[in-house]
Parts: C-alpha cells; structure tokens; sequence
C-alpha cells in the first residue's frame, strides 16, 4: 500500500511511523508513505496555504490551490487514481469496519485539515472521502491521520506476526475482547483464572466468548445491540441480564 499525507506539519510524522509494527512494515516494503509539505505547493514567496474566509468569520482557511496542484503531483506519477480522504469532524464517523475497508485499497492520500479547515472546493471536486475520528474539535488532522493510518496497516497482509493477531482485538468482530494475562501466575496474590492454564482449549475457549460477551454487555452494550449473535450468545446475554438484575 502506498500513503500520501498532505499536511502543512511534516516534522509531525517523523516519529510516530518510526518504530514498532508500522516501522517493520514500511522496512519490510509493505507500506510506502510519502509526507508532502502543502507549503511546497505555494507560489508566493512567503509560502502562503491560508487565507481569510469570504463572507468574514474568525481563523483562517487553507486555500485550494496548494491542495488541488499536491494532489495532482502525486496523480501524475502513479497508474491508478488513489483514494483521497479529507480528515475533517463532518466526516463518516471512523471505525473498525471503515479500518478494513481502507485496507483493501492501494493507494491512499491523506488531506490534513488545519485553522478553520479548507477550502470547500476540496471537498466537492478533490476529495472522496470524508473521515472523523470522533465528535470532538482537534487542532489539525495530523493526528486523526495517524490514528486512521495506523488502525489500516495493521490489517495489511504480513504486517502484524500472526495473520489472525487483529482477529480478536476489541471492534474487530464487533465486540470487545476478552481478559489477557501472562506470567507470572500469580501476581501479589491476584492469580490467573485457573481456566487458562488448565490446558483444556475447549472450556478456555466458552471462558473467553462469555468474557467477551460480559465485557461488552457490561462496558458497551450498545455494540451487542448491533452483533450477530448466535443462539447460545443471545442465552449468555439474556442470563447475564438476569443475574445483573436479580
């Protein structure tokens, strides 16, 4: 996968992607990520990406021109036309799912938003994607970028050391995941539940789906509202309802 970053904060992104899964993943030629400076993309001699918005209003706006002509660089260059996704607080509400539906693509390029965003222009004819981290205001769209980048290249085939390491994680099947412990067994006298290291991997597997199941019912119930649950998981919740109650 190749990953374009526009943004007017390079520096922000040299340590982040700098060691761990994303560095070996990059190393191991998984991953190219290119960071473009917006700035780079000026005609002025000041580097001016901003301007004040028509119409008045507080903070600046980053100017289309820069941002169009980037993009345009990065098209010129490569044989398939990459998706674009503008980072931005009125974008689809970021999740595990969009995660894995970005990891199919092969090329991304990243908009980072900063003051008072961009240009709408960028949005109606450059970008094809709108993408939010949260419902909360940040001060740029560096930072969703690195959280929206790293949640995808973990998905990529042969990043992570096991093929099925994400398979389990807390959102990937839509659930959170159950309790992990390792040694020592007993740590100040809180001990590992005995079902772990008792060697049977069938009850260690019924304890592990009923403590995802617990664990969602009990910390977001609302992602149990929403799961495919099968018979004996929709009797797990019921009695655990009931328990809760009585």
């Amino acid at each position: 996968m190749r990953i374009d970053i526009l943004t007017l904060f390079p520096p922000m992104f040299g340590v982040p992607f700098s060691f761990g899964i994303f560095k070996r993943a990059v190393d191991n030629g998984l991953v190219e990520m290119n960071v473009v400076d917006i700035r780079d993309y000026t005609h002025d001699r000041h580097h001016t990406a901003d301007d004040t918005p028509y119409g008045g209003g507080a903070g600046m706006v980053l100017k289309p021109e820069p941002i169009f002509e980037a993009v345009e660089a990065i098209n010129s260059y490569v044989e398939d036309k990459p998706r674009v996704i503008l980072l931005t607080p009125q974008g689809r509400l970021f999740s595990q799912d969009v995660a894995t539906e970005l990891a199919r693509e092969h090329h991304l390029v990243f908009i980072c938003g900063h003051y008072e965003g961009v240009d709408e222009r960028v949005r109606e004819h450059l970008a094809s994607d709108e993408i939010s981290i949260g419902d909360y205001i940040l001060s740029g769209g560096e930072l969703p970028a690195m959280v929206v980048i790293d949640a995808v290249v973990r998905l990529l085939p042969g990043v992570l050391g096991s093929e099925d390491s994400h398979l389990e994680d807390s959102h990937a099947s839509g659930l959170l995941e159950y309790p992990q412990y390792t040694r020592p067994a007993d740590f100040r006298g809180w001990p590992v539940p005995e079902v772990l290291i008792s060697g049977d991997h069938a009850r260690i597997a019924r304890w592990r789906r009923e403590q995802v199941i617990r664990r969602t019912l009990e910390r977001r119930p609302d992602l149990l509202e929403k799961a495919d649950l099968g018979r004996e998981d929709k009797q797990l919740v019921e009695r655990l309802i009931n328990d809760r109650e009585s």
